[in-house]
């Protein structure tokens, strides 16, 4: 199998999970800092993935079936080690909410393409917004530090429960479309 430009790109953002890991848990002032340096990296990087398999024609199914691996690996991994840094329920709560959701909508996508259905689930819109949302407020809750003032991990976390709704307003959307096979197959 070659692997394309995007494809490595996404195998990229893979590689930087265990080095966001080991930052984070540096006892450095800084290190949040480079955390959320790295996790902005690997958030753009997600998106020159895509542009590229779309601009190059280099779109596969491999890459197809990377890419939103890729994607949930790292947000999982971030908000657990948020969750562990930040043990309270107010934290836990829309975490557990996104993991869910991002466990339950991936076993319906995968039942589905096992069932020929998969074109039933493609990415809508609220997805797209929920994948923004989450990216800014999981940045926000890594950085953490005040910045001009403002209380960043703050608004990162009135973002997290934004995304958290968002969440869900998007399980709902693809459990939607889902149901005339859900049911037919039921």
């Amino acid at each position: 199998m070659k692997i394309t430009l995007p494809t490595a790109i996404t195998l990229f953002r893979i590689a930087l999970i265990p080095l966001f890991v080991l930052v984070f848990y540096l006892p450095f002032g800084w290190s949040n800092i480079a955390a959320a340096a790295i996790f902005f990296v690997a958030c753009v990087s997600d998106w020159v993935d895509g542009y590229l398999a779309r601009s190059l024609q280099q779109e596969t199914s491999f890459g197809a079936f990377l890419d939103p691996v890729a994607d949930k690996l790292m947000v999982v991994v971030v908000i657990v080690l948020l969750v562990e840094a930040n043990p309270s329920l107010y934290i836990t709560l829309p975490s557990v909410v996104i993991i869910a959701r991002e466990i339950s909508i991936s076993a319906l996508r995968e039942w589905m393409a096992a069932l020929g259905s998969s074109a039933t689930l493609k990415v809508s819109f609220v997805a797209k917004l929920k994948t923004t949302a989450q990216m800014f407020a999981l940045g926000f809750m890594i950085f953490a530090e005040p910045f001009l003032g403002l209380p960043i991990f703050n608004i990162g976390l009135v973002i997290y429960y934004i995304a958290a709704f968002l969440t869900l307003f998007s399980m709902i959307v693809y459990l939607r479309a889902a149901w005339p096979v859900i049911t037919q197959h039921g």
